[in-house]
């Protein structure tokens, strides 16, 4: 189930929240469980028993991991924990491209391949992996005391609104909401919460959706026949679609969260304004980006290494980023092509930068990641170089024509992902985000939610056109 699907927005959220506020307090952690099982159970009925056994043993391994006082039997059993989660993941999510690398390298040396049954990716597993390695990882340092109820940590871990997509929630940050989030469980945030979850509907359906589904034309053409202005038309409109796409998808994660107590981490701010790569990737999967910083990077040794071994730790992260992303050498190159550019900025170019306008800097930053999407839309290599050729040299092939409501909704786009350069429009962002509401300002905010609301359901059901890029990983 997608929180975009009619399903979704007519039927389950509806009954999830008015089973959630009728009930007492002791139920309501509960509901949201039997509600996030059935979430998850819907689109992947098989996959749910997998989540439902490995949550059980790794509340086990962590709950007497917590109990021990020997030190190298704690590290035995935080090693079996993330061996197990990693293990799951790496099975389901790499065993195919593992296999078929394999085989083609056994073809090259004359010789017969593995048979192998392909297998199914089960739906969000990296961000469910990721979780489960923070709760081991933050108990056994210290950071927080494990979960005393087995069904709690269930609650935490299957979560419906960050389940399938994030945001990434490390487990120090809402174990204390877990038990207790009556502070935040007020009307003022519901109704925030509600204004939030329809702005994300709204940046995935109205605006994602329209420019999606040019690029999925675009990018279903042969590449070999396509023109320059073509191929340009559909990695701006990729690049406009994936941001509003998941970034939508996060706000409505953390808008559904708000109506319900819990305060997640923003997980997008404005990133195609940043003014470097380096300030982009502060910006853009900001839940990622902590996640690989804190459990990955600084164990690696971080930025307490000799310069050289610095620079090597980037671009470790930042293949297992790409890598993390998809099971496909394009997403590995994406990886190591941003960790390149990090790399680099440390070098030299952010002291070019700083003699060079704040446009042309934010300019400069916008084309290299734009010419990065490449790599992670198109799947082969060859087909990216290929794609990457025909953006750089000229070439008059095939041509599409999506018509005046395609470049509406790309100037729409244009305008909000670039909406907060300027110093009003990032107040205007902050007063509809994070600013304290009064009276009138709800009433303002309310009809306009219920505008979007409105749009957005009529688009989904005369469209029929409704991907979530991020589904998938």
């Amino acid at each position: 189930m997608v929180l975009s699907s009619i399903v979704f927005l007519l039927y389950f959220l509806p009954a999830f929240l008015l089973v959630y506020y009728l009930v007492g307090k002791r139920f309501k952690n509960p509901v949201i469980l039997v509600f996030s099982i059935f979430f998850y159970a819907w689109g992947a009925p098989k996959f749910i028993f997998v989540i439902l056994a490995t949550t059980f043993v790794d509340f086990h391994i962590v709950r007497w991991m917590a109990e021990l006082q020997s030190q190298w039997r704690k590290k035995l059993l935080l090693i079996l924990s993330v061996s197990i989660n990693l293990g799951l993941l790496i099975y389901f999510k790499y065993s195919n491209f593992f296999i078929e690398n394999l085989n083609g390298l056994l073809s090259l040396l004359g010789h017969s391949g593995i048979v192998w049954a392909r297998l199914m990716l089960p739906i969000g597993i990296s961000f469910y992996t990721f979780e489960t390695v923070t709760y081991v990882v933050d108990v056994y340092r210290g950071i927080h005391k494990p979960l005393s109820r087995f069904w709690d940590y269930q609650t935490y871990i299957i979560l419906f609104p960050k389940l399938i997509a994030g945001p990434i929630v490390r487990y120090h940050e809402l174990a204390d909401q877990i038990t207790d989030r009556s502070h935040n469980d007020t009307v003022d945030n519901r109704l925030i919460g509600f204004y939030r979850f329809v702005i994300g509907l709204a940046k995935k359906v109205i605006i994602a959706n329209h420019i999606g589904n040019t690029a999925d034309t675009i990018f279903a053409m042969d590449y070999h026949a396509i023109s320059s202005s073509t191929a340009w038309m559909g990695i701006l409109a990729y690049t406009l679609q994936i941001y509003f796409d998941f970034s939508g998808y996060s706000d409505m994660a953390i808008g559904i969260g708000k109506m319900i107590g819990f305060k997640f981490p923003e997980n997008f701010n404005n990133p195609y304004i940043s003014q470097s790569i380096t300030e982009f990737w502060r910006r853009w999967h900001i839940t990622l980006g902590n996640w690989m910083k804190n459990y990955l990077y600084i164990p690696l040794g971080g930025n307490r290494v000799s310069e050289n071994r610095m620079y090597i730790n980037l671009w470790i992260v930042f293949l297992l980023s790409g890598l993390w992303h998809g099971a496909s050498w394009n997403f590995v190159i994406w990886g190591a092509y941003n960790g390149t550019f990090l790399v680099l900025e440390r070098l030299f170019l952010l002291k070019i930068y700083a003699h060079i306008r704040r446009f042309f800097r934010t300019f400069v930053t916008f084309f290299i990641v734009t010419i990065g999407w490449v790599f992670f839309r198109v799947e082969k290599f060859r087909d990216a170089i290929l794609y990457l050729k025909h953006l750089f040299a000229y070439h008059g092939g095939q041509s599409i024509h999506p018509g005046s409501e395609f470049y509406f909704f790309l100037a729409i786009g244009f305008v909000f992902a670039f909406f907060a350069y300027l110093k009003q429009g990032q107040k205007i962002q902050d007063a509809v985000y994070f600013h304290q509401y009064s009276g009138n300002k709800h009433i303002i905010m309310a009809a306009v939610s219920v505008v979007l609301f409105v749009l957005s359901v009529s688009f989904i059901t005369s469209t029929g056109f409704n991907p979530f890029i991020y589904y998938r990983f």
